[in-house]
């Protein structure tokens, strides 16, 4: 083994803090027995085996939770342009099928107060079924969450494919004035006593969704978009802008009397849609919702206006923002309307060659545009946090088998990856203060960060602080000022499995050490992250944890602290 290699290895994790204490070279330890991983790791941890779990007909024992299952024969009329499922026929399907589960467990009528991020793998056709299951996870007091599955099964080769994933918040409606108390759910498998238990860790989080938000606000104001204040190749939001009313008619109505909830959040899509199809000159495909919040009723004869506009574009997707007021007959002649929803959906476009169109950058106008400007990166920083933990797939096995003989090859191969994420267009900021920044990278379903450091010591003291490599590229004229230190998953004969960790899986990884002057530097950390690491990372970036930039801080702190004479006493 090349001496300090096994260091060298560590560094980026060790340095960056995005670890627990236990730490074998090169992998990332975690104890499973113990659940060490808590909040975002398991938060939502159920839903890989729950979204991927065998179609078959076997029904649960008496007494469980409350679950309901829905199959539909997609029709043309069911269908858009294409002659896929359309974006609000699903919606209203999810929100029917999960009302009667709700409704099952309390037996009550149930309206529905807010649905998760509904994230879209998959796309359904006419002539396929799409099967929808909606389960009760967990009842509190007077509100529940509901599980809702949607499968599409091909009605010749009988093939199926997870469509989509997502929670929904139901509460029951008064009785004489008074609340209802749920009863609990009946727990009879060990998944169903995990799924109680992340509904818990969920409503944690809804619940501070708001603080989050906030918060992130704040720190988005603190640093200047250097995108937004460009003049070029920019569109205003307001050309995005889109006005739609409804009026609301029996057949539009629940069987409370009251606007159907799936029936509104169709009527969002639309005019998202729309809205979308402005900046790309085509037709937009809903990849995500955001959560949708029911904030008050609707009845027949209301009048319902619906605005939406395009809040802010990251390259191959963009955020549409949809606001719905209604109007009785009597709030209509005087212009006072009722805020009763609101929502975020996220959309992609393709071109002829089923290439993903780039989307223009707006900018934004007034003092609102910029709000919802800003808004935008808030959420987009949530929503990663969120996503990645709902729809990641375990990884293929990424380790090699480390000899003498290959050890060249997997240090070129390492540093050759590094330079090349970091080359990568499409980074964008999601956090800034001090002299840290982050950067997000998506591609698809890849997601990469980069931790920008601004450090006041020497780019050769930085990178001797940070690897145990002496020798000085001076054979590259590239390397000059350059530095790096990359690694990726290797199996020592020396360090086995054990059955009580799990390895990580780094998929490419380190540092990148560019000189400013001769008495500062700019310390990069990338991290292309795999399933394993995800958890480490999710809080981050969704921004209900900091320790990332604190783990940087201390980095900056480190150098800049220590001396050339220290080091090498040391």
């Amino acid at each position: 083994m090349v001496p300090g290699c096994a260091r060298a290895c560590q560094l980026p994790f060790e340095t960056m803090g995005a670890v627990q204490p236990r730490l074998l070279w090169p992998f990332r330890l975690q104890k499973t027995a113990g659940r060490l991983v808590r909040g975002t790791a398991l938060l939502w941890g159920s839903l890989l085996q729950l979204g991927m779990e065998h179609q078959g007909s076997q029904k649960r024992l008496l007494g469980g939770a409350a679950e309901v299952q829905m199959c539909q024969a997609i029709l043309p009329s069911h269908a858009n342009h294409l002659g896929e499922l359309s974006a609000g026929q699903l919606l209203k399907w999810i929100d029917t099928t999960a009302c009667l589960a709700a409704e099952k467990h309390a037996g009550v009528s149930c309206v529905t107060a807010s649905v998760d991020d509904i994230q879209f793998e998959e796309t359904a056709r006419v002539g396929q079924i799409i099967n929808i299951k909606a389960k009760v996870i967990r009842a509190f007091k007077t509100s529940m969450e509901i599980s809702i599955k949607v499968i599409v099964q091909d009605t010749f080769t009988r093939t199926q494919k997870l469509v989509s994933v997502a929670f929904s918040t139901f509460v029951t409606k008064p009785v004489g004035g008074e609340k209802v108390q749920l009863k609990p759910v009946t727990l009879l498998t060990e998944q169903d006593q995990v799924e109680h238990d992340m509904a818990s860790e969920r409503r944690k989080v809804r619940l501070q969704h708001e603080d989050t938000f906030q918060s992130l606000m704040r720190e988005s104001s603190k640093f200047a978009d250097a995108i937004c204040d460009q003049e070029d190749s920019t569109v205003s939001t307001g050309d995005t802008w889109v006005q739609s009313i409804e009026l609301v008619l029996p057949p539009h109505a629940n069987h409370h009397g009251n606007t159907f909830g799936g029936q509104i959040m169709a009527w969002m899509e639309t005019v998202a849609n729309i809205s979308a199809s402005r900046l790309c000159c085509s037709h937009p495909i809903l990849k995500s919702v955001d959560m949708f919040k029911f904030r008050g009723p609707s009845t027949v004869g209301d009048r319902l206006v619906f605005n939406a506009i395009v809040n802010n574009t990251f390259q191959e997707w963009v955020e549409v923002g949809v606001r719905v007021e209604a109007y009785n007959c009597e709030e209509w002649s005087k212009g006072q309307g009722r805020h009763i929803n609101s929502a975020f959906l996220i959309y992609y476009a393709v071109d002829d060659n089923e290439e993903r169109i780039v989307f223009p950058r707006v900018k934004p106008i007034s003092k609102d545009d910029v709000r919802r400007y800003r808004g935008a990166i808030a959420r987009k920083r949530i929503r990663l946090g969120r996503k990645y933990v709902v729809s990641h797939k375990e990884d293929i096995p990424l380790h090699v088998h480390w000899d003498e003989n290959n050890q060249v090859y997997l240090s070129h191969s390492n540093v050759d990856a590094l330079k090349a994420l970091a080359a990568k267009s499409g980074w964008e900021v999601t956090s800034a203060g001090g002299k840290v920044k982050m950067h997000t990278l998506e591609e698809r379903d890849v997601l990469s960060v980069w931790v920008e450091k601004q450090v006041e010591r020497s780019a050769n003291l930085a990178f001797d602080l940070l690897s145990d490599f002496t020798k000085r590229p001076q054979w590259d004229p590239h390397f000059f000022n350059t530095y790096v230190v990359a690694v990726k998953s290797v199996t020592l004969a020396s360090i086995p499995p054990s059955p009580q960790y799990n390895r990580s899986e780094i998929t490419c990884a380190g540092f990148l050490i560019r000189a400013v002057d001769s008495n500062s530097c700019t310390v990069s950390y990338l991290n292309q992250i795999s399933s394993s690491i995800l958890p480490y990372f999710a809080g981050n970036i969704g921004g209900w944890s900091r320790t990332i930039e604190e783990a940087a801080a201390s980095c900056i702190q480190f150098i800049e602290e220590a001396t050339i004479d220290r080091f090498i006493k040391k």
